[in-house]
């Protein structure tokens, strides 16, 4: 896709409010003359960010309905549609351990299961630096002793919005969320600002190829 002018942005921006829209009135939008923006509508046009049609007048094109195609189908999309599978660890693993797994599994966030699956706390990268870095014998110390608990862990649970996992790691500046299953507390898998990233350059790239 080109780059778009401010002009030809805010053309862009005016047809997406008012569609269907004439030249005149877009260049009375932006007290201009017709004349003036014919060029970039006919530039919006070809490269369709715009499409027209005769009497009526100028509508979003094939590029800018893809967009928004895939922007909706971003906000519909759920937790459980992305979500990854959860690194954990047990309550008695000890730090030096975890510290192992942290690395071995290349992830910022362990999370604690009980034998029942059940999650009872999550330790980060930090946690476990600030623990390594004093004169305790980390082989000895269960990561249950320095975990985060209920109430000050911040989960998901599979059925939620995947704009609202980001709400959440943007709020409590995290950068992954546990998801679980509210009704029994089960762990069943993570969501991380890596993911994120991910479904938002795959959604961009389909729009960049199907324009």
């Amino acid at each position: 896709m080109i780059e778009l002018t401010g002009r030809q942005q805010r053309i862009v921006d005016i047809v997406q409010e008012s569609a269907p829209i004439t030249g005149d009135q877009i260049a009375d939008r932006l007290s201009l003359s017709k004349p003036t923006i014919r060029a970039d509508l006919s530039l919006l046009v070809m490269t369709g960010y715009l499409s027209a049609k005769p009497k009526v007048g100028y509508f979003l094109g094939r590029v800018m309905t893809a967009s928004d195609r895939y922007l909706t189908e971003i906000g519909e999309m759920k937790v459980k549609d992305v979500q990854s599978v959860p690194v954990v660890v047990y309550g008695h693993t000890t730090i030096h351990e975890a510290v192992v797994t942290l690395f071995l599994e290349d992830v910022g966030t362990l999370l604690v299961i009980n034998s029942e699956g059940a999650l009872i706390g999550i330790v980060s990268r930090k946690d476990l630096l600030k623990v390594t870095l004093g004169d305790q014998d980390i082989r000895e110390i269960p990561v249950s002793l320095m975990m985060t608990r209920e109430p000050n862990m911040i989960s998901v649970s599979p059925e939620d919005r995947i704009i609202d996992a980001v709400g959440k790691m943007v709020f409590h500046e995290i950068d992954s969320l546990p998801v679980i299953k509210r009704e029994t507390n089960e762990l069943v898998g993570r969501i991380s600002k890596t993911t994120i990233v991910r479904v938002l350059f795959e959604v961009f790239d389909s729009v960049h190829h199907e324009g």
